[in-house]
């Protein structure tokens, strides 16, 4: 057995889950509710720009849940 011990970087794991889809009106990440430009310079921020993002992808969320057409926006027009 090894026992040389592992590097490991002390930073904050990437939200990404793999489903890399840009909502197209929200411009985020269906996935993991980051921008394009915070995905993009996340390797680049450091740890509490990291814990800021972080912190506020919760929030984000209820964005790509609202309805935005169907009947009821239909019938709403009228």
């Amino acid at each position: 057995m090894n026992d040389t011990p592992v590097w490991k970087r002390d930073e904050i794991e990437s939200p990404c889950v793999r489903i890399c889809v840009v909502h197209p009106e929200a411009r985020i990440c269906t996935g993991c509710y980051r921008t394009l430009d915070e995905i993009a310079r996340w390797s680049k921020m450091s740890a509490e720009e990291r814990r800021d993002i972080m912190a506020t992808l919760p929030d984000r969320a209820p964005q790509l849940r609202k309805r935005r057409g169907g009947r009821a926006a239909r019938l709403s027009r009228s």
